[in-house]
């Protein structure tokens, strides 16, 4: 089979695939369980996580963990009993706090926990939770993720893990809610010698244990980290380096770690990482984990955001596993690109909410157009955006269902960019649009965890403009504007154009764009009643409505009486 007509129907399946699954979630009914997880309780509200230091031993041969987590906190309020999680298939087998061995019930993957004593507000506490187990295993990673157990192409043991949407709490204890991510985390990883476990930041140590020939791998993140991001790399590794130069000529550690046998493949596909690091300075500021250092890990899947420790699964091709996901001829390694994008979209600037996932992923995809206009050209980039328009479903809206621990529609990618593209147009003023999508991860919510309403204040107060229902409309919705619009001769070459919005949402407001003669644009103002304005055309058919520079639809009404 042609390998383009076999890329297409593969992406077309992935589409349909990611939009019947999302469908089926927002279907539906919430349970218990899925509130324990997802919803901010006193139990989780009563404490703020600062510091995890996580120890796990993995058996190999088993494919089972065990190790603990020692959780530092400070005290919100007073509290008694705090809620921390671990799935039910992993068990618990003591948690110790000030020397004593606490009571705790289990209520699903909840597990609530009786302090020794009231925890006052404004102190400082701990808490140490041993357990072990077998966890979960991926089925179809990244996306339904755990533990890929596998081996390398030289039948070697190659173990990665994944888990965003899951939860850090498939396989360690933690306080699994994405709106207190841990100040910094150290995890210590023992594995067979022979094997190297590369993890998230910095490499503090290397332990080597000659009773039982293991080694033990000691990781420190100096920043906070999404939980999901922590992940273990278990592989026959080897490991090369390069520096970046920023703008203000301090030095960025770029460390890639690689199956032994594609060394010289890795040397060749990361010489994209610093144009595109560069790219990225220039939009969206610093690389944001400077202290700690940019590296890729490859990994038995695709691809993951997992922060300073990016899993990259590419194969080292061009594309999206070989494929031009654009379908326009580009020839860069969409994994490094996107998953890169993470860095500042995800795990810098955080969602506290799994149902604002869209944060993420709609900033990271648009920041791909970004990589695109600085490696090509705005014109390629403009066609790169709206490639993208046929592979959205607008069946659901990308906004999920909050205190549920549920993201919204897989649209939140390709949508999602169509959504931040049609706002640079809509606020068209380009120093102002690139000031105010850097000012938003280089400032204002840099290493923090926001929400929905936090980004709609930002843009409104940010563009001086009132773009509540215009957020509303592309991301709490299914379908998307729907310009109606007609054009009437008046006299000579004079004609009456007449337009207005069909949304959902109420009140609704938003400028498009209409050239008269492939050179002359007008920027006008659309509101949900009919507006006029006349404009001045050759021929009727010089008329042009710009939706490249915008994600809606269009209908034109040649009869005014049948107009909607």
């Amino acid at each position: 089979m042609n390998h383009k007509i076999f890329g297409f129907i593969l992406l077309a399946f992935f589409v349909q695939l990611t939009n019947a699954q999302s469908l089926l979630e927002q279907r539906k009914t919430f349970t218990r369980a899925d509130t324990l997880r997802g919803s901010l309780r006193p139990e989780r509200t009563c404490f703020d996580v600062t510091f995890y230091e996580l120890s796990v031993k993995v058996d190999t041969g088993a494919q089972t963990i065990a190790g603990s987590n020692r959780i530092v906190y400070k005290t919100v309020t007073d509290f008694t009993k705090l809620q921390i999680d671990l799935y039910a298939n992993m068990l618990i087998d003591s948690i110790m706090a000030e020397g004593k061995v606490l009571k705790y019930k289990r209520e699903f993957n909840a597990i609530f926990v009786d302090m020794p004593r009231t925890m006052k507000t404004g102190e400082k506490g701990e808490l140490i939770a041993y357990y072990h187990g077998k966890p979960t295993v991926a089925k179809r990673p990244p996306w339904d993720g755990g533990f890929t157990w596998t081996t390398d192409d030289q039948g070697r043991f190659w173990l990665g893990v994944s888990c965003e949407g899951m939860g850090a709490s498939l396989w360690w204890p933690c306080k699994d809610y994405l709106g207190d991510e841990p100040d910094s985390v150290r995890v210590m990883c023992n594995v067979p010698k022979g094997l190297k476990c590369v993890l998230n930041g910095i490499l503090e140590a290397e332990i080597q244990h000659p009773a039982d020939t293991t080694i033990t791998y000691s990781w420190k993140v100096n920043y906070p980290i999404n939980n999901y991001d922590i992940s273990l790399n278990i592989g026959n590794y080897v490991h090369f380096s390069d520096t970046y130069v920023a703008d203000d000529k301090t030095h960025l550690a770029l460390d890639y770690y690689v199956l032994d046998y594609n060394l010289k493949k890795a040397k060749e596909q990361f010489l994209q990482v610093k144009p595109m690091l560069k790219c990225y300075e220039k939009y969206l500021g610093k690389y944001p984990f400077w202290m700690d250092g940019y590296a890729l890990v490859e990994t038995p899947y695709l691809g993951m955001e997992h922060q300073e420790a990016i899993a990259y699964g590419n194969k080292y091709q061009s594309g999206y596993a070989g494929y031009d996901f654009s379908r326009i001829g580009l020839d860069f390694d969409y994994i490094i690109i996107h998953e890169s994008a993470h860095e500042w979209w995800g795990n810098s600037v955080s969602c506290k909410d799994l149902a604002d996932m869209w944060i993420h992923e709609s900033f990271a995809t648009y920041t791909e157009s970004i990589f695109v206009d600085c490696t090509y050209g705005p014109d390629t980039a403009l066609m790169y955006i709206n490639a993208k328009k046929s592979t959205v479903g607008n069946k659901a809206p990308i906004v999920g269902t909050y205190g549920v621990n549920e993201e919204g529609d897989g649209d939140m990618y390709n949508k999602g960019m169509l959504f931040l593209h049609t706002l640079r147009h809509v606020v068209n003023n380009d120093p102002k649009w690139w000031s105010i999508i850097k000012g938003m991860c280089d400032t204002t919510f840099k290493m923090k965890t926001i929400g929905y309403d936090d980004v709609l204040k930002y843009f409104n107060d940010k563009t001086g403009m009132n773009l509540t229902a215009v957020f509303d409309q592309y991301l709490k919705h299914a379908k998307i504007p729907l310009l109606q619009y007609n054009l009437k001769k008046d006299k000579g070459n004079t004609y009456i154009f007449s337009y207005k919005w069909k949304t959902d949402s109420k009140d609704f407001l938003m400028p498009f764009t209409v050239s008269t003669d492939n050179r002359t644009d007008h920027h006008l103002n659309a509101t949900n009643d009919w507006n006029s304005t006349t404009i001045t055309l050759e021929k009727e058919n010089d008329l042009r409505i710009r939706d490249d520079l915008g994600y809606f639809n269009t209908t034109r009404y040649f009869n005014m009486d049948k107009a909607k």
